[in-house]
């Protein structure tokens, strides 16, 4: 799905959007945005590349990242609703995974989660990407708005 196609479905419903991304670095935000009209639901966005920031910006809980890391489906969850609080937005949408070369946490480069949170509830979906890190980096912002997308229209 296309961002033109995220923002359809957010304007239909009257909704606005809120972005958190990790490893996608402001993709996802850049993607949507690039799309005229898109100020009319996107709120604004999070880059929080670094583990602290997650706790700090968007409210993921210190304890869950000491535990697991920043690369885990609850992370995404917790970052998508943070991000929902923080920009006063109806949907949060997030990003969170290992792009390469090297592993993180000891997860596996291409291991990707991306979520959404609405005020029906959360989605969250893993993604395991192949190819270097700028193809990691593409197949999760595609799984990002597929996401949205799907939810948005179910």
């Amino acid at each position: 799905m296309t961002a033109r196609d995220v923002l359809a479905s957010l304007a239909a419903r009257g909704w606005t959007l809120g972005v958190a991304e990790s490893l996608t670095g402001g993709l996802v935000a850049a993607e949507l945005v690039a799309v005229p009209g898109a100020s009319a639901v996107v709120r604004g966005g999070v880059v929080a590349y670094a583990t602290d920031l997650k706790h700090e910006l968007l409210g993921v809980p210190a304890d869950l990242l000491a535990a697991r890391g920043a690369v885990d489906p609850d992370v995404a969850r917790h970052m998508a609703r943070g991000v929902r609080v923080r920009t006063g937005a109806d949907v949060g949408l997030a990003t969170t995974g290992v792009a390469g070369p090297d592993p993180q946490d000891g997860k596996a480069p291409g291991l990707v989660f991306v979520a959404v949170s609405t005020p029906d509830g959360d989605e969250v979906r893993r993604v395991d990407a192949t190819g270097d890190r700028a193809a990691v980096r593409r197949t999760a912002v595609e799984a990002a708005l597929g996401l949205a997308h799907e939810v948005l229209a179910g």
